[in-house]
């Protein structure tokens, strides 16, 4: 069902303190906190006595202690008390532990083989620490549904001419053709639209006046994480070959999910442009109107999650899915891999 040799976010940075926070992530029940030097943990949130949540418990200096019987567990898993039973740690007394990575403001969780767990194979992020580029503070935000249908929805340029028509629909975002390309982590579905005036979301972020030829790029890279870029040109200047210039308007909108269970997502997201690096009030002002975007995906998605599991007709696919369904087949082909 999951892709589980891969980096997942776990949580903001800003989520995890000294106080004991749970997730659920792939089906796993985690218990998270940070060391008093701040490095994140992640454990099994189950002590392998009756199974007791580890969440019930306190933190005892850098360790978990159970609220049953005080069975103590240190970041790695280990028990390292047993207080019932003195110099007498039972054997298979541990807990799984799971790699955590601290990156772009977000910690990164492995939920496959420890062994494999390559920070290096964490997805980059170009210019992140670029003071030319701003940032938004982003969000995270519980969907019920499953995340391929998010992963759908990000492979899927023709949605905001309906869903977003306040914010990121525009002319040409309804009927102008999409072009598919498959590449090895993923699938990316994009047009250039020409000689449209900029959609309400960007309309005071592009700097010059007057039509502008358009890209949308929509990218899902496996597992699930989605890359929109969006980029702006004066009419005329767009296009497969373009180069930018100082006219050039271009924002990223990076968006994470993380499957709870086969029902439900964690959603986690920021926007990078190109300009403004240091407007604050800029900044604010995109992450609200997302949010506001991302508010109006929620709601037809969940609905859709209803829809499909309640189906009494067969459903369909348009040729705008090509992208998505391409996409689905090659995490199919990598989670077989991963079983077999």
């Amino acid at each position: 069902m999951f892709l589980r040799n891969a980096w997942y976010v776990a949580a903001w940075g800003r989520e995890i303190s000294r106080e004991l926070t749970t997730a659920t992530i792939l089906g796993d029940d985690i218990v998270m906190y940070r060391r008093g030097n701040g490095s994140p943990v992640a454990l099994e949130d189950a002590c392998p006595h009756r199974k007791l949540p580890l969440s019930m418990g306190r933190l005892s200096g850098d360790c978990v202690e159970c609220g049953y019987h005080g069975l103590t567990f240190d970041g790695t898993g280990i028990c390292v008390a047993s207080p019932t039973q003195p110099g007498q740690i039972p054997k298979r007394a541990a807990v799984r532990s799971y790699p955590l990575v601290e990156r772009y403001r977000l910690v990164w969780i492995w939920m496959g083989d420890p062994s494999l767990a390559d920070p290096a194979e964490i997805f980059p992020i170009e210019n992140f620490n670029s003071p030319d580029w701003g940032l938004t503070d982003g969000g995270v935000m519980p969907l019920d549904c499953h995340y391929l249908w998010m992963a759908d929805n990000l492979l899927d340029p023709s949605h905001v001419a309906w869903v977003h028509r306040t914010s990121f629909a525009g002319g040409g975002t309804d009927n102008v053709p999409l072009s598919v390309e498959k590449h090895d982590t993923g699938v990316t579905v994009s047009r250039w639209i020409s000689g449209e005036a900029p959609s309400p979301y960007y309309a005071d972020l592009v700097n010059f006046r007057g039509p502008c030829d358009r890209l949308q790029h929509y990218e899902m890279n496996f597992p699930a994480i989605g890359v929109n870029k969006t980029i702006f040109t004066p009419e005329g200047q767009g296009g497969p070959e373009f180069s930018p210039d100082e006219n050039t308007f271009i924002n990223i909108s990076y968006n994470f999910m993380t499957p709870v269970d086969d029902a439900r997502t964690r959603y986690f997201w920021f926007q990078h442009r190109n300009t403004d690096g240091q407007d604050a009030e800029i900044s604010t002002r995109m992450n609200d109107g997302a949010y506001v975007a991302f508010a109006e995906d929620k709601e037809i998605l969940e609905a859709v999650q209803k829809g499909m599991e309640e189906m009494r007709t067969p459903n369909l696919n348009l040729t705008l899915d090509a992208g998505a369904q391409l996409f689905r087949r090659g995490l199919d082909a990598l989670i077989e891999a991963e079983v077999d």
